[in-house]
């Protein structure tokens, strides 16, 4: 798996809110690199599907981002990395973990949803935006976003905001 950039890389908080869920000890998959590399996964595929959102977000942490929602889940983490804990306050930016390639996925990334409610059987998806960074788009052409939602395939880094 350390063929994949983003194996291993530290994750952060995008934002500030308290621990309400953390689940470690999903393996992570071996990284799919062919079709036939594909196989175990696909066979495994089913019984995550069975454990529900547990299974399909492998190693995540929830926070609540204002005391009562909305929620943000960070999942598909490094297993054994998870940093933080239930019930903690964390800052944005606060290491959460390290990228793996746990639940359902079948390559190294960072999976980030905002939801109006813990339980995803009911949650609505709420909108996403990010501010301040700095995005190498697929073209190799790097840009300074003040707000926005990288593309698919885009490497994103914070930018350290003055003032």
């Amino acid at each position: 798996m350390e063929r994949f950039f983003a194996f291993d890389q530290p994750i952060m908080a995008p934002a500030g809110g308290r621990v309400v869920s953390v689940h470690d000890g999903e393996p992570d998959h071996e990284a799919r690199r062919s079709q036939l590399a594909l196989i175990p996964y696909a066979l495994s595929q089913v019984s995550r599907a069975r454990r529900g959102a547990r299974g399909l977000a492998g190693n995540h942490v929830v926070l609540d981002l204002s005391d009562g929602g909305p929620y943000l889940v960070v999942a598909h983490l490094r297993c054994g990395t998870v940093a933080v804990r239930p019930g903690e306050l964390v800052a944005a930016g606060q290491p959460l973990g390290r990228c793996g390639n746990s639940g359902n996925s079948t390559q190294p990334h960072v999976h980030l949803q905002v939801m109006d409610d813990l339980d995803p059987s009911v949650a609505v998806g709420v909108p996403i935006a990010f501010r301040d960074y700095r995005v190498r788009r697929r073209d190799g052409a790097v840009e300074l976003v003040g707000t926005g939602v990288p593309d698919n395939g885009d490497i994103v880094e914070t930018v350290a905001v003055s003032g």
